[in-house]
């Protein structure tokens, strides 16, 4: 069955991400390969984009059935993946680090935990057109912004505009849920939005709308945050920890080989996923090539003082219940 089959915004992915109560975690088969099919639902973050081409490609090119792993990728609901992952209705999910503070950072912890980096650096930003000439943070001032109404991401743009010299006080905020950043700009709905490089610019570029951009990580590195991760249910994990070490294999194979052959791999997500713009994907998939490993040692791999550094922050502007520790919600315990 699908979980879901309506899209759902970023907005509310933030807002409902340690909404679900704990639950039991479903295990697989033990043992160094699995010599048997075991079936994972892996539950996505959004609806089917190029984040995702690697699981696909995955699939298509039968790396999980040759781990012996039977995997249904899953749309989520409107609180996104985390809740189900840690309910152990869905072992694994697609998740970012900013929604798992939700639940890291409060009394209502999920048994979750990012198992892998989808991408290796931060890469969204804000976008508007580029007749207004909002390059810098600075520039939103007198400029209205379109915002979810969430405390981090509201304290995140606070924080780039104050950096650079601007008065936040001065942006106008409204609210807005487009899925389609590129035509809700074009429609002067606001001047300024928070974007994923790899999709809404893509966006831009195959629609030859002139844009202006500028990235989060580019302002502060404590932006330079994961988004998305791979997390999985604790319960699994303790229990199963090879099959989801398989999982991981066969994961980091499909996005080796996206990076390595984007044409033919965003060919596959279309395949897939037919109601996807292709020359998008194609363009978005060219962007992402060499995004997923970046300067990495390998796909997958969490640098430590990176997640803190974002958590830190966190914590020192008083948006999280508690404080998040060193180390914590994250393992690369179970990459090969």
């Amino acid at each position: 069955m699908n979980l879901l089959d309506t899209p759902i915004t970023r907005r509310q992915l933030l807002v409902g991400g340690g909404a679900a109560a704990l639950g039991l975690a479903l295990s697989g088969c033990a043992g160094k390969r699995p010599t048997s099919t075991t079936s994972l639902t892996l539950v996505l973050d959004y609806t089917p984009n190029t984040n995702h081409t690697g699981i696909y490609v995955a699939l298509d090119k039968g790396y999980y059935a040759d781990e012996g792993i039977a995997l249904d990728v899953q749309q989520p609901p409107e609180d996104g993946a985390d809740a189900l992952v840690g309910s152990g209705l869905a072992q694994l999910g697609v998740s970012y680090q900013d929604t798992m503070a939700n639940y890291l950072g409060s009394d209502q912890t999920l048994p979750v935990t990012a198992i892998a980096a989808v991408i290796q650096h931060n890469t969204s930003g804000i976008m508007s057109r580029a007749a207004d000439g909002i390059t810098r943070p600075a520039a939103m001032q007198g400029h209205t912004y379109a915002t979810w109404g969430i405390d981090v991401e509201q304290a995140i743009v606070r924080s780039v505009v104050t950096t650079d010299g601007g008065d936040f006080s001065k942006v106008s905020l409204v609210p807005c849920n487009t899925t389609d950043e590129v035509a809700s700009l074009s429609a002067n709905e606001f001047d300024t939005v928070w974007v994923y490089e790899a999709w809404a610019v893509q966006n831009a570029k195959v629609k030859g709308f002139d844009y202006g951009y500028f990235s989060f990580a580019d302002i502060d590195s404590a932006f330079d945050y994961y988004t998305p991760v791979i997390v999985a249910n604790d319960g699994f994990l303790k229990a199963s920890p090879d099959v989801a070490k398989a999982f991981l294999r066969a994961t980091r194979k499909g996005y080796e080989y996206a990076a390595a052959h984007p044409s033919e791999a965003a060919d596959i997500l279309v395949k897939a996923v037919p109601e996807l713009d292709s020359a998008l994907v194609r363009k978005s998939q060219e962007f992402l090539a060499d995004k997923y490993v970046a300067d990495a040692s390998a796909w997958g791999v969490i640098d430590g003082s990176r997640w803190d550094r974002f958590y830190s922050w966190l914590g020192a502007e008083g948006l999280t219940a508690k404080a998040i520790g060193s180390g914590v919600g994250f393992s690369g315990d179970y990459l090969a």
